[in-house]
């Protein structure tokens, strides 16, 4: 009878360990996760401020900046969840900044050829007279 307590004992005891295991796995794994997509935030954010957010999307760059230090303010309190999701905030936010300031750019490049043409048919007109 002493044999099979102590069988179901060391069952159990062997059940909590792999319980433990497992935990500490999927901690790791999310930690790591949520990791790597602080480092794509940041990068997609740094990206955004040296192509010019600054001057053509301040807005959405702020809101990336704001959710990026969200982000990391919740890593350091082991909300790994809570940091992810952020990050990925922090990285939309910051690509559609960087999309509106290639669209700004565009624009502006689009604007100078037109006045280009402008300038080029003002001139024509005028040695034609």
């Amino acid at each position: 009878m002493k044999d099979l307590s102590k069988y179901k004992w060391h069952q159990m005891m062997s059940v909590i360990a792999l319980a433990a295991v497992f935990t500490t796995g999927c901690a790791t794994t999310e930690k790591r996760d949520m990791a790597a997509q602080l480092e794509v935030a940041k990068t997609a954010v740094a990206d955004a401020v040296s192509a010019g957010a600054p001057e053509f999307a301040p807005v959405e760059l702020k809101i990336a900046q704001e959710n990026l230090a969200e982000a990391e303010k919740a890593a350091m309190e082991d909300d790994y969840k809570r940091a992810k999701k952020l990050g990925e905030n922090a990285k939309t936010n910051a690509q559609l900044a960087s999309a509106k300031t290639r669209a700004a750019k565009a624009q502006q490049a689009a604007d100078a050829v037109k006045e280009s043409d402008r300038t080029l048919q003002d001139e024509m007109n005028r040695k034609l007279k």
